[in-house]
This record gives structure tokens, sequence and C-alpha cells, in this order.
């Protein structure tokens, strides 16, 4: 049977997609480690560093429902220019102010942006992807945001060094970049939605209660992993400069650490199709979950620089696996008519670990020690393998119906699928 992609033909929308998302999650990573190192610089401590990171994620956990909503109803593409604008205008209004509360409410002016252009990236790349393509596009859109992630940190470290007064302005001039970088994004938001899957959304009066999104299977699995996948990247993108400080490391090279951990996320995602052929989804996920748990309690050891290299690509390999398939599952779990709120409550799951995690990481850090949050993430890490290995049960046997009923005809056959019917959904033409 010939699969026919809703997409239209070619993919120019997904790589400038891409291009776009990594300068925006580029600038995103040069901010975080820069608002961390500028709040230091001010005289912040490890509690005042957490809050920080936390007000990151605290506005747009108010607005994320709403916006994927009007998503769900309408375009997704105008919100990836106000994301663009927010994020820049946060990030240098982040580098000129001089207060520490002052930072942290244009952090959350940052957050905001990000979300913005997530749930619309996110939310195109669901309406514009045929079922057996979901894997394969949301795992190359993820890759613009770990490109992002892996040149962010190593400019930031570049731009920042000195201590005192002098860590203070480089941190500034970072920030500052980081504005100039996300504002290039904007040269890639050409023709990225198509006017065909505009054109056939569902019904605004269709609106599915939010505790009917969260009772479907699959969908609260999907929304707790990503939380704590994205929350020990989050802990790690802004404390290991932390950790860098008291371990006398500097920022240059913890810059190379976090973008170290980035490039194994990176080379993740180019193999996650052989990888799900390989092992399956439920096995891949739960592995994953729990080797990056076990590595991440592992980063509060003392370990000399080399050896946290190799923990940080490992884990930065094993993070990979979460988040394009939580959102692969999230999608196909979510009722007709709800996924972009579906994804919108998945990335409300994703800001309040951002906010919870960040604040948790420094209340333990101030009483414990900076390395102490590894260790909660590192547990959460390895509950989130216990909700894989229970919560992706019905992904397979949608998955080979999808492929094999792609006749949008079909698509309300019955769930399951003879032995024929899934070969063909993990064929090479199918899978991408």
């Amino acid at each position: 049977m010939t699969v026919r992609p809703r997409s239209g033909p070619g993919r120019g929308w997904l790589l400038r997609l891409v291009i776009a998302f990594a300068f925006a999650q580029g600038a995103v990573s040069m901010a975080r480690p820069a608002v961390s190192y500028r709040a230091l610089a001010l005289g912040a401590d490890e509690t005042a560093v957490g809050v920080i990171a936390g007000v990151y994620a605290l506005l747009p956990l108010f607005v994320a429902v709403p916006l994927g909503r009007r998503t769900d109803h309408g375009r997704c593409a105008p919100l990836l220019p106000l994301g663009v604008l927010l994020i820049s205008g946060g990030c240098a209004l982040s580098g000129l102010v001089s207060s520490l509360p002052a930072m942290a409410a244009w952090s959350g002016v940052t957050g905001l942006g990000h979300l913005c252009f997530v749930i619309g990236a996110q939310s195109i790349v669901a309406r514009q992807s045929a079922p057996h393509e979901q894997d394969r596009n949301f795992g190359h859109f993820t890759i613009g945001a770990s490109l992002g992630q892996l040149i962010g940190p190593i400019a930031a470290g570049a731009l920042i060094s000195g201590q005192g007064g002098a860590l203070g302005r480089t941190s500034a001039l970072a920030l500052l970049v980081s504005a100039g970088v996300c504002a290039v994004a904007l040269t890639s938001l050409w023709r990225i939605e198509h006017r065909r899957t505009t054109g056939t959304r569902p019904r605004a009066d269709g609106k599915v209660p939010v505790r009917t999104i969260l009772g479907a299977q699959g969908v609260p699995a999907g929304i707790l992993i990503s939380m704590a996948v994205l929350s020990a990247t989050d802990i790690l993108t802004a404390y290991l400069p932390v950790v860098g400080e008291h371990r006398s490391i500097a920022p240059a090279t913890v810059g190379l650490l976090l973008s170290l951990r980035a490039a194994a996320t990176i080379a993740c995602r180019l193999v996650m199709t052989p990888l799900l052929r390989l092992l399956g989804r439920r096995a891949l996920l739960t592995t994953s979950c729990l080797l990056a748990g076990l590595l991440c309690a592992g980063v509060a050891l003392p370990v000399s620089v080399p050896v946290l290299a190799v923990m940080l690509a490992v884990l930065g390999f094993c993070l990979g696996v979460g988040q394009p398939l939580s959102m692969t599952t999230v999608v196909r779990a979510a009722p007709d008519g709800a996924r972009s709120t579906a994804l919108a409550l998945r990335l409300t799951g994703n800001r309040l670990g951002q906010v919870a995690a960040p604040a948790a990481a420094g209340l333990i850090a101030g009483a414990v020690g900076v390395a102490a949050p590894f260790v909660l993430l590192g547990v959460g890490l390895v509950g989130a393998a216990g909700l894989g290995l229970r919560g992706e049960g019905r992904t397979e046997p949608e998955r080979a119906t999808e492929a094999a009923v792609s006749d949008p005809s079909n698509r309300r056959s019955a769930p399951g699928g003879c032995p024929r019917d899934r070969r063909a959904a993990r064929s090479p033409r199918s899978g991408g």
C-alpha cells in the first residue's frame, strides 16, 4: 500500500522549522547559563539562582492551555514570530537590568516567548505529518533544539569570563548576543504552515474538556515522562555552572560540557528510527530513562572533568529519547480536535517541572550542597522509567494500525492490527 503524507510535496517546511528552532533554542541555551552567572555576579546565592530559573517557567504555566485551545481552532504560524520577539526582548533586557527581581521578571518573558514558539511549532509538525511520519518528524524537529543546546552553551562559555565585576559585564554581553541570535530565526519563518492544513481544522465549538484529554490512555504518561526529562535537562543547564564554580571548573569548560551533552542528544535523534525498530518504543523509553536517572545522580559525585564529560555524553544520548517519543505519544492518544491542547498540556507539565525542579533544587542546594539536586533528578528519571514501562502499552499497536490504514476513511478501524500490519508499520518505507 502506498502511504501518502498529508503535508504535500517536499519537506522544506520542516527544514525551515528546524533551522528557526535551532536559532531560537540556541538563544535560550545561551541565556540560561548567562542568567545564572549574571545572578551570581550580582550577589545571588544558590537558592536565588534556583528561584530565577523557576520564574522562567512560571508565566508560561498559566497560558499554555489557552494558547493550545487557540491553536487547535486556528493557525499555528503566528505564534512563531511572536515567540522570537519575546525571547529576544527578554534576553536583551535580562542583560541590561541590574537587580535580581528584574532579572527574574525578564527571564519569565523569555520563557513565555519560548512557549509560544514551541506550541506553534509542535502543532505544525503534528498537523502536517502523516501518522507513520510522526516519530521521524518529531525526532528531526527536536534536532533543532539540540543544535541550539549544542551551540548556545559554547557561545556563552566563550563570552563569559572573569570574576566579580568582569563576570557581570561578560554575562550581560552574552545575554545581548543571545537576543540577536534569536532574531535570526525570523529569516526562516516563511511558508511553514500549509493552507490546506489550516483549512481543515476542527470546528471551534468542538472544545474537548481538559479532563477528557488527561483521561486518554497515554497522555498522562507522556506528560510525566516529558516533565522528568526536561527537568533534568533544565537543571543541568542552570546548575552545572554552579557546580563548576564550586569545583573550580572554568565557564568555557562548563559550556563545552553542556554542548557535549547536546551533541550526544543530536546523535540519539539521528538514529531514533533504527533504535525503535531494534528495541521497540516501550523498551527504548524505559531503558533510556533508567540509565539517565543513574547517570544524573552520578553527576553529584566529585569526579574528574574527563569522567564528567563521558557521563554527560551518555546522559545526553539517553535524554534524547524522551522528548520526541512523548510528543508522538501525546498526539496519538489525544482526542480528535484537541491535539494542540494536549501538546500544550504536555508543555504545561514541562513548565510545572521547570518551576518546581529549580526551586526544589535551590532549596536542596542551599541546605545540603550544590550536587544534591542531581540526585533528586536521578530519582525522578528512574520513576519516569517505570511510567514508560506502564504507560506505553497501546503505542505499538496504534502505530501499526495507523500506518496500515493511513487512508482517512479507515482511521476509525479497531485498535490492534494483524502481524502483517505490524511488519508494514516497521518497514523502512513506513518508518521513515
